[in-house]
């Protein structure tokens, strides 16, 4: 990601360490860490939203094309595209069923 080395961390440490002293470092670290691993956890959420986004957008164009070639004659990935559909809205549609 960053090309950071040794003697970097090194200085950015020895920095750190002048300025913010040895009571409040460890505490100013935590606070660093914390706030890259909820950056990082909010990054990887997007992303698999976006990924969940675009799997349902192409769902749809699947459904889209096999309903226009009228659902009978299409190819092996359409249908499982549109098996793939059927077993979510039937899912949705299972608790909401009457007894």
């Amino acid at each position: 990601m960053f090309d950071i080395g040794f003697w970097e961390i090194l200085v950015i440490g020895v920095l750190a360490l002048l300025i913010l002293g040895p009571e409040r470092l460890p505490g100013a670290m935590r606070s660093t860490f914390y706030t890259i691993r909820s950056v990082r956890n909010a990054a990887s959420g997007f992303k698999q939203e976006v990924e969940h986004q675009l799997r349902v957008h192409e769902l749809h164009e699947n459904l889209k094309k096999a309903e226009q070639k009228g659902l009978n004659d299409m190819s092996p990935e359409l249908k499982k595209s549109v098996d793939e559909l059927k077993d979510a809205a039937e899912s949705v549609r299972e608790p909401y069923k009457k007894k």
